[in-house]
């Protein structure tokens, strides 16, 4: 269930942002809230903070930082779906020529919303690089020929850092009995 009030909203994005960037890193739950349909809405928020726009302008403006399937439908429906939470408001625009068209504006809920998302996306970067570098030495040290060298074991010291911390060879094992 998503909250009503604007702080709560807040926290509700962060804190589920924040725990999919955890979770995705640690690989110890779905990666659902990284999906590309959940990605809509803070890219969709952020082309309104950039200027408003119509629904069919917004699809075109998208396609170059999401990965979807072009699906001007499910921009509409994320649209509707944030006018019902508060984040964004719409207004009919008559034309001279053609039908009248919805212009879609972002409301100041919607700012304060896309700040707590792009803040969740920062930690997710954060760790899709801890991941891609760790990976890359991993790639790395095995074509050298050093497999060993893969499993080395880098844990977070809680503070976002990670320390390089290397599993016990058999010689020192050896050592200690």
């Amino acid at each position: 269930m998503r909250p009503t009030c604007l702080v709560s909203c807040h926290t509700y994005w962060h804190d589920r942002l924040s725990q999919a960037s955890t979770t995705a890193y640690l690989g110890t739950a779905s990666l659902a809230e990284l999906e590309p349909r959940n990605f809509l809405q803070p890219c969709l928020l952020l082309l309104l903070r950039e200027q408003p726009d119509h629904g069919y302008e917004l699809a075109a403006r998208l396609r170059p930082m999401h990965d979807g399937d072009g699906d001007a439908g499910g921009v509409y429906r994320t649209l509707r779906s944030l006018e019902r939470l508060g984040l964004v408001r719409s207004e009919w625009q008559t034309s001279a020529v053609g039908p009248a068209r919805r212009t879609y504006y972002i409301t100041p809920e919607g700012v304060q919303s896309l700040e707590a998302q792009a803040d969740g996306l920062r930690h997710t970067d954060e760790a899709l690089h801890v991941f891609l570098e760790r990976y890359a030495r991993v790639v790395a040290a095995e074509r050298r020929g050093c497999p060993e060298g893969s499993r080395d074991d880098y844990r977070g010291e809680g503070n976002g850092s990670a320390s390089r911390v290397r599993p016990p060879r058999s010689s020192d094992r050896r050592a200690r009995h």
